[in-house]
């Protein structure tokens, strides 16, 4: 078994030689990459990402990454593009081409097609002087000095770079087109991030019980309401339905630790007076970041004219996986 140390000694070098590959890559953006952002901001078509081997699997990422910020983007790979799918090209189309070396069969093959429908093409090329540099219209040097492969050979260095450029073509448009937390959302409905982008307090609201007592109410009402409930809480309310207090089951263990005449005592007694509360359009996340910065479970929600509709716990937050 090779030595820990050994390992480790690789895995850093190679993390250090790609970064040091993506850093260089800022050196060598020109005029080029802005004409290319510009050319794609301003097209009425989509974005045809297009490669061989791994540089096709580059593309395709690339493109789950263009449509998921609001550029419209479709894979094709180029081996499949000269045996028909090249029917995908459509008039506006931008075709972004990408190659380490430019000089792959199947890139000579479909630039010339590409070129003959009219279609703009952005080349993504470690090699400005191969066929594919010089036959596009827009050129976007990913050159490396050599792979982290030992024997400088496997595609690794090579194919971060063109990642980066890619991701740095999305994050262009992605300004250039004002796109925002909520068109993210429109984009991402689904798993904890979509939530924490559209969730909302009145979504997770609804689904819970509405524990309430008045002032006056004795503790042993208290009680009786936060365990029927099951919200380990209560709001104490006046006749407007506005808050005037919050009593927690902690709020009963400390009382009960005090004294045993509970029969003696009200809400008002043992109610804490200023509660955190949140508005019920909030988005669910800023429920969580009230709960988490206050170091509390609970949390009481009103509306706008400061009614009281109910309680969010921390466990509803959980359950939606935004915790």
């Amino acid at each position: 078994m090779k030595d820990a140390n050994a390992i480790l000694s690789t895995a850093k070098e190679t993390i250090l030689l790609e970064s040091n590959a993506i850093a260089n890559l800022a050196k060598l953006l020109n005029s080029s990459f802005t004409e290319a952002v510009n050319f794609i901001f301003n097209s009425k078509g989509r974005v045809i990402v297009t490669g061989i081997g791994k540089s096709a699997n580059i593309a395709a990422k690339m493109v789950a990454t263009f449509n998921s910020t609001g550029t419209p983007a479709v894979f094709m790979h180029a081996a499949d593009a000269i045996h028909g799918d090249l029917g995908n090209v459509q008039k506006d189309d931008i075709v972004i081409c990408i190659s380490k070396s430019g000089n792959t069969p199947e890139i000579k093959v479909l630039v010339p097609l590409i070129k003959n429908s009219k279609n703009k093409i952005i080349a993504i090329t470690g090699n400005p002087d191969s066929f594919l540099g010089k036959n596009a219209d827009f050129l976007l040097n990913s050159y490396v000095d050599k792979e982290a492969c030992p024997n400088n050979l496997a595609p690794t260095t090579s194919t971060t770079a063109q990642l980066v450029l890619g991701d740095a073509l999305a994050v262009c448009l992605l300004e250039l087109r004002g796109f925002t937390s909520n068109d993210f959302a429109k984009y991402h409905p689904g798993g904890a991030l979509g939530k924490r982008l559209y969730l909302r307090v009145a979504d997770l609201v609804k689904n819970n019980e509405l524990p309430k007592v008045k002032s006056t109410d004795k503790v042993t009402q208290v009680i009786v309401e936060i365990s029927e409930k099951r919200l380990g809480v209560t709001a104490v309310v006046n006749d407007n339905n506005k808050i005037t207090g919050i009593i927690t089951d902690g709020d009963i263990r400390r009382m009960l630790s005090k004294t045993t005449k509970i029969d003696e005592l009200t809400a008002a007694d043992i109610m804490s007076t200023s509660p955190k509360t949140i508005d019920v359009d909030a988005m669910a996340v800023e429920a969580l970041n009230t709960l988490e910065n206050n170091n509390i479970t609970q949390i009481l929600v009103i509306d706008t004219n400061n009614n009281y509709v109910g309680v969010v716990h921390l466990h509803d937050l959980i359950k939606e996986g935004i915790f």
